[in-house]
């Protein structure tokens, strides 16, 4: 597939089959997440694979109405970033205006390429930032020293939606 037509296709998905996902395919997409840019090749992303069994960790820690979007997903993704690293000086000090901000940054660019990636072979994903974070934390002995900023769900859609407006070129860029 295309690098466009893999943008334009791509799709927040909600409703999955049953369908097995091999480990395999997931370490692709891991593969692709890590191959991101980063601030100074830092690469503080982590990512917990849950899957099987294991599921109900994630699950049961999600808000109802992604409980009900995400059933039947085969896999959760965990990503993470190590703090204090992306966005700092060797000294620890902050050297962007962002402050640490930037870690969030580099995260959803490893992100969008592992969802790109999963797109171009057939699979579906849904961002979610709304969970219980403390228990997730715990649940998966995620440290202290690492912040948890999304979870990735991952599976084979069962409807794929059309594309959702997208706001006018004149809306949102000015050329100066």
């Amino acid at each position: 597939m295309e690098v466009k037509e893999c943008i334009e296709s791509r799709r927040s998905i909600r409703k999955y089959r049953n369908d097995t996902i091999s480990i395999e395919a997931i370490k692709e997409l891991i593969d692709a997440a890590r191959k991101a840019p980063s601030w100074k090749n830092t690469q503080v992303s982590r990512y917990y694979v849950v899957r099987g069994e294991q599921l109900h960790l994630v699950y049961d820690n999600l808000p109802d109405f992604n409980q009900k979007n995400t059933l039947n997903a085969q896999a959760y993704i965990v990503s993470t970033v190590k703090n204090g690293i992306s966005g700092f000086d060797h000294d620890g000090n902050y050297a962007t205006f962002l402050k640490d901000g930037y870690q969030y940054f580099d995260n959803g660019l490893q992100v969008e390429n592992l969802c790109l990636r999963a797109s171009d072979m057939g699979l579906g994903t849904l961002i979610m930032g709304l969970f219980d974070e403390e228990k997730i934390r715990v649940s998966l002995k995620i440290p202290d020293d690492e912040k948890i900023v999304v979870i990735v769900a991952l599976g084979v859609p069962e409807t794929i939606p059309e594309m959702p407006r997208r706001l006018p070129m004149e809306e949102i860029v000015k050329f100066i």
